[in-house]
Order: structure tokens, then sequence, then C-alpha cells
């Protein structure tokens, strides 16, 4: 037992919203529940710390995981105006994501962006957004806003050979939950486009280009996926047991050199 305790890798959660804390705590256990699921143990990173008290808890951490959020990413981090219908900001989670990033950055630790985690993401890697859906793409088909009511709201367009393809054993289509208005545009530094939505070609998942790295980001809510019905369920278990995988190893290695140089 004692050893499968030390190969339990932690994973670094911010708080979904600052100043909704009803929808954060309704939000934030669905996450937990999807790691603790695939084998890894939630750590929650308050909104409230000062930078060095994030960062104590982060270095104690093996891999990120960026949740969904109430608000949008502000526009003027990506040098736009703001749309009329783009959501306030919220700069504490803006802030906590970017220590969390950066330190995922700088040590390899496996990051998983999910909703607003991958706007977030996009945008830290100097990428942008657009600001609203609807509004950008007039004749879509499809309801990107549908939320946690609708199971399956559109189906998307994996890239053969990318990490995501491997995760979910797909090269063509996966069934996914939509809960968002706002989607990347121009895609940041290291990253690629994996997969996009079939019906209107709306950005729907990123992932980093260095291989040696695992960076994936979702537009979709796996975390809502894992106990539904197979179709959308297995893709959804699958993105979170490769995650914890990456940061199972990442834990180890981590471990072996904190080992090494106390010794």
């Amino acid at each position: 037992m004692g050893e499968l305790k030390t190969t339990t890798p932690r994973i670094a959660i911010p708080v979904p919203h600052s100043g909704d804390r009803e929808y954060a705590e309704r939000a934030l256990p669905q996450y937990e529940e999807a790691v603790r699921g695939a084998g890894g143990e939630p750590v929650r990173i308050e909104l409230d710390e000062t930078p060095v008290q994030v960062m104590k808890q982060i270095e104690r951490c093996d891999a990120v995981l960026l949740p969904g959020s109430r608000a949008d990413v502000d526009p003027q981090k990506y040098s736009a105006d703001r749309h009329e219908k783009t959501a306030s900001a919220d700069a504490k989670r803006e802030l906590v994501d970017d220590l969390l990033l950066q330190d995922a950055y700088n040590l390899h630790k496996p990051v998983l962006g999910i909703c607003y985690g991958l706007q977030s993401l996009n945008v830290y890697r100097s990428g942008s957004l657009v600001q609203d859906i609807e509004s950008a793409i007039v004749d879509s088909k499809i309801d990107h806003s549908a939320g946690r009511a609708v199971a399956k709201a559109h189906s998307v367009k994996i890239e053969p050979g990318s990490r995501l393809a491997e995760i979910v054993s797909a090269s063509k289509t996966v069934a996914v939950n939509s809960s968002h208005h706002q989607s990347a545009d121009a895609v940041g530094d290291g990253l690629r486009v994996v997969a996009r939505s079939a019906e209107d070609g709306i950005i729907e998942a990123l992932e980093g280009t260095a291989p040696e790295h695992f960076v994936l980001a979702v537009q979709w809510h796996p975390e809502r996926s894992v106990n539904d019905a197979p179709e959308l369920a297995e893709s959804a278990k699958a993105i979170f047991r490769a995650f914890i995988e990456a940061a199972r190893a990442k834990h180890v290695e981590l471990t072996s050199e904190v080992e090494s140089a106390s010794s």
C-alpha cells in the first residue's frame, strides 16, 4: 500500500471563480472526482492567496488542471477590444492560472485545460480568442452554449496522428458536450489544433507541440461525461487516464530528483 501512495500524483486545480463561490463549489467536485477516478490526488488552489503561497502549493504538485469558469479571459491580454457579450474577467483566477502555467512550462509538468482552461492556456501562450461564437459565425447550426442539460451537443473531428487521437483511440470523430461561447482563434506558441467542431470548424482541442511535455486542452467538459453513456464516457475517461499517467511519470521523475539531490 505504501508504494501505491508514493506514486499517486498530486494535481493542482485552481478554484474555478473568485467572485462566484456557489458556482465554484458546485463545479469543482466534478473535476476532483474525475482526477481521483483516474488515480490522482486533487489539490485545490485558492484564489485569495499571495503568489508566494500559491507557488509553495504548486511546488508539491506534479501536474496542472485548469477548469472551466464563468469568467472570460481579459481581452486586453490579447490586444483586443472587449466584445459586448464578453463576460467580466476574473483577475485572481488569471493570476493563479499564469503562475500554474509558468511552473508547468518551466518544469515540463503535464497540463490539462478544460473549456475556459483551454482559452486561458492559449492566451498565456500569446494566442487570441473568438470573443463570441454566435456573433462571429452567424450561420452555425451548433449551440456551443448548450450547457450541462445536453449530454451530447455535437461531435468533434480529431486530427489523425495527434496525441489526442491516440488517447481516445479515434482518428475521426467523438461526441462531446458543449458549454461555452468563446473559443481559440489565433493559436498560441507551441500549440497546435487537434480537433474542430465537425459542423462549423470551431477549434475544440489544442495540444503542445513538444513531444516530451504533455499539454492538452479541450473545449468541452470531459469531467461531466465520465459517468455518462459509453459514447461520451469512454473518451472522457481516456483523457483523464492519459493525463494522470503523464502526471505519475512526472511525479516519479521529480521524486527521484529530490532523492538524488538529498543523498
